[in-house]
């Protein structure tokens, strides 16, 4: 990596700032917490960098993947359903962004299993072999009377930190043009600041940039040797086009150089999505990291700024690469990420996680699967050990949502086929009669292994409760749902509004630790004002 060194002195130039007037602000020196006081919103622009010009437009070129949300399905036509796990958050930090500038979000920018997945909930901790334990429960819907809401919730098992491998990670920055923004480059440093300060001398780092041209800025380091790693940091700025896939070539190049079998092998990449020279199409990165997961190594993406955020590109990279996508929006988020939730962002317990849930025609008429639209899998992909799917990290929980019209509803919804001519319903097996709601299997590879474990299943009745009675985690999960669904403006939304979802979410708070749940409220009140009701805020 000599020559890729050398390279950075004279290709890299313009977008290094050698010595202690780099741009960085506040200083590399102070604490997390006086970080975090420091870049808190609204004022980041008083850590030294300019405004933008007052009265001048800026162009906005974000993308998003369209998203046809979910209809419900007739049981007897379509028995099954088959899906990835997502564990990505990607999308509550963005929307959060988006209201928290005074706007709503565009509809395809609100992935409801990421708003729902970016909460923790009380799901116990496994207790056998398996990596994650399952938790179950049925309550009414919130959405249409006489309707069932199913919760799932998978828990991934926890790591001590003196028990998680020894960390390899190659940093890949974006320090394009495009970064030069406080939201951007000068966020992206600070926030892998705070991972830096949790290093240990066995984990190594390595530094790659890339703009018009790509190159090394650091080689594998210690975790130790803070100053090193923190001093190379200082030193970038933004300027130049942006080669993203020449980047990651490089940095996967570095990594596969030093790769070690017993350690978290990941690269981390840091940017607005904007690739926009050089090998720059979807397809050609996806097979690049296709082929380096099959190697051992991953890939976690973490989106910066606003204006030309390609949230489709950033969240297709993450997950054909066995790793996360997440967006960082502020050095609060990046310390969830980095730092309180770094074992789930880095180190995998479970591989390929896929779940199928067959519906019971005895008790069940439709459903409906809320989310994930953009992962649904064939029923015949559940036992493809060939098919991707999900990852699960450390201590990461994973929830979805269904909801339920019981047999026997009256049904009739808008675009439902005729019944068939030629053939009858399905004959009912004896295992109907149980009265069980549906069955829930999952199959997971061991990270480094290629067969799937399982299937494991898990039988699910229906249960009397009132919505009242169900726990806190339920009535939460279907409060951050019906968020989403007033934000997406969804027809499944029945005759909920805002001021009920943040009744449902200010009932259901639980102890709230880090005080996510209670920003949440917070989001929904504003949400709430901006879309042109009443503010509803917690007391």
């Amino acid at each position: 990596m000599r020559t890729a060194t050398s390279f950075v002195a004279r290709a890299l130039l313009p977008w290094l700032v050698v010595g202690a007037a780099g741009c960085m602000a506040p200083r590399f020196g102070a604490s997390p917490a006086a970080q975090l006081e420091a870049y808190a919103a609204p004022t980041m622009m008083a850590a030294g960098y300019p405004a933008p010009t007052p009265g001048e437009p800026e162009m906005n070129t974000e993308a998003y993947s369209h998203i046809v949300e979910n209809d419900m399905l007739r049981v007897a036509d379509s028995p099954l359903s088959t899906f990835s796990i997502d564990v990505d958050t990607a999308s509550y930090s963005n929307v959060r962004r988006f209201l928290d500038e005074g706007s709503l979000p565009p509809p395809d920018a609100v992935r409801i299993e990421e708003l729902v997945n970016y909460f923790d909930y009380d799901y116990p901790q496994p207790q056998g072999k398996e990596p994650f334990s399952v938790s179950t429960e049925v309550g009414p819907s919130p959405w249409h009377a006489g309707n069932r809401l199913v919760h799932i919730g998978l828990q991934g098992r926890a790591i001590a930190p003196a028990a998680v491998p020894p960390r390899n990670l190659v940093f890949l920055l974006d320090v394009s043009g495009s970064m030069d923004d406080p939201r951007k480059l000068p966020l992206v440093t600070s926030s892998l600041d705070m991972l830096v300060a949790e290093l240990r001398p066995e984990d190594h780092v390595s530094l790659v940039v890339y703009a018009g041209a790509s190159g090394v800025v650091l080689e594998p380091t210690a975790g130790d040797h803070k100053e090193q790693i923190r001093s190379a940091l200082a030193r970038l700025h933004a300027g130049g086009s942006t080669n993203g896939g020449a980047g990651i070539e490089l940095a996967y190049a570095l990594a596969s150089k030093h790769f070690d079998p017993k350690a978290i092998n990941r690269v981390i990449l840091a940017t607005d999505g904007d690739f926009n020279v050089g090998v720059s199409d979807e397809g050609s990165l996806v097979r690049l990291i296709e082929a380096e997961r099959q190697k051992g190594i991953f890939l976690t993406v973490l989106g910066f700024g606003t204006g030309n955020v390609k949230d489709s590109t950033m969240e297709k990279l993450a997950d054909h690469g066995n790793g996360n996508y997440a967006y960082i929006d502020s050095l609060a988020e990046a310390k969830k990420v980095l730092v309180t939730q770094a074992g789930g962002t880095l180190v995998t317990i479970a591989k390929d996680v896929k779940i199928q849930v067959e519906f019971n025609p005895a008790t069940v008429r439709a459903y409906r699967l809320i989310g994930y639209e953009n992962r649904v899998l064939a029923a015949r992909d559940f036992n493809d050990d060939k098919k991707d799917a999900g990852e699960i990290g450390a201590g990461h929980s994973v929830t979805a949502l269904y909801e339920l019209e019981p047999a026997g509803a009256a049904g009739g919804a808008p675009g439902e086929v005729d019944p068939l001519k030629y053939q009858a319903d399905r004959a009912l097996t004896t295992a109907a009669a149980g009265g069980a709601l549906l069955t829930v299997k999952l199959r997971y590879k061991e990270p480094d292994a290629d067969q799937s474990v399982g299937p494991l299943a898990f039988e699910v009745k229906d249960s009397d409760h009132a919505l009242a009675a169900t726990s806190a985690d339920f009535r939460f999960s279907a409060a951050v749902a019906s968020y989403g669904m007033l934000l997406r403006k969804s027809k499944h939304l029945g005759a909920v509004g805002w001021a009920d979802a943040a009744t449902l979410a200010d009932g259901a708070l639980g102890a709230d630790a880090q005080g996510y749940r209670r920003d949440f409220v917070r989001l929904l009140a504003k949400a709430q004002k901006l879309a042109g009701g009443t503010a509803t805020l917690a007391n």
